[in-house]
């Protein structure tokens, strides 16, 4: 059923699995219960929409929380540590937009740079998806769809929230590496007392820091240059973090008792979007091209 300004109107996903907070949602335990086949958890969607999760940038006088994007990004970072699934992003920036987006009632999709995530559980989907084909997503928790339709230029509110959940993978991952590097022995000692892990780990937190910084700074300014650069780091601490948090784990950090590779597909999953890094580059290299002329 179509909509006004291209949005569609689609299927509403069933309740899905058990609730006991967003971490239950997400991360093994969610990945377990929906391999193959994910579905949103509406209970979930609806508790996030009594928090004001989705409402937090709408004036208080419209029935928002009334706060801005500082806020918001430490939200959505929290969300990328814990793994929630669903179009997060799209729905926040649909509050006040779409009916029902903002309590958490909708459930909201995009087209984003020619995919578009959870298209088959979302009520509304903003964009024009004719031509929609399943894509086997290589992140269980992420259902993805291709569309044919041409680029549109990315939001970068939507970008520097994307950030904020890969600067939320790189913490936990960061963690998760720390943790595993002080517990497991090798040689009667500790393997992050071994040099190559102790680098390894000393990698991880240093661009996750540098990566907090570039998004806390650009969640303030909200300058669109400050955004491409927080979004190119943030990017990088995210995947490398995950990849490099693979490493200090072995073999153990495939396995469904492991959450440290569902960190790093969603982080695969979350370079998509916006255009892909490349379009931040060129924004940011714009921008600093038109500050040296």
């Amino acid at each position: 059923m179509s909509g006004v300004g291209g949005e569609r109107s689609g299927r509403a996903g069933s309740g899905g699995w058990p609730v006991d907070g967003a971490e239950a949602a997400g991360g093994t335990a969610g990945a377990r219960r929906t391999a193959g086949s994910p579905r949103l958890d509406r209970a979930l969607w609806r508790a996030l929409g009594d928090l004001g999760f989705f409402a937090l940038r709408m004036p208080e006088a419209d029935g928002g929380v009334g706060l801005g994007l500082p806020e918001a990004v430490l939200l959505f970072e929290e969300t990328g540590r814990a793994l929630v699934p669903g179009p997060l992003v799209a729905t926040h920036l649909a509050a006040g937009a779409v009916p029902g987006a903002a309590t958490g009632a909708t459930v909201v999709a995009t087209v984003d740079g020619g995919l578009v995530e959870w298209l088959d559980e979302a009520d509304v989907v903003r964009g024009d998806t004719t031509g929609a084909v399943p894509l086997r997503s290589i992140d269980p928790l992420t259902p993805l769809h291709r569309v044919p339709a041409g680029r549109a230029a990315p939001d970068p509110v939507a970008v520097l929230l994307s950030a904020a959940e890969q600067l939320g993978t790189a913490g936990r991952v960061c963690e998760l590496a720390a943790q595993h590097a002080r517990a497991r022995e090798q040689f009667g000692r500790p393997v992050g007392a071994f040099q190559a892990v102790a680098h390894l780990c000393a990698g991880i937190l240093v661009r996750t820091e540098t990566a907090r910084a570039a998004v806390y700074a650009a969640a303030v300014t909200a300058d669109p240059a400050d955004i491409a650069a927080a979004r190119i780091l943030a990017d990088e601490a995210a995947v490398r973090g995950a990849r490099d948090c693979l490493q200090v784990h072995g073999g153990m950090g495939f396995t469904w008792e492991s959450e440290v590779h569902l960190h790093l597909k969603r982080a695969w999953v979350r370079t998509q979007r916006a255009g892909g890094v490349t379009e931040s580059e060129e924004a940011l290299a714009a921008a600093l091209s038109a500050e040296s002329a």
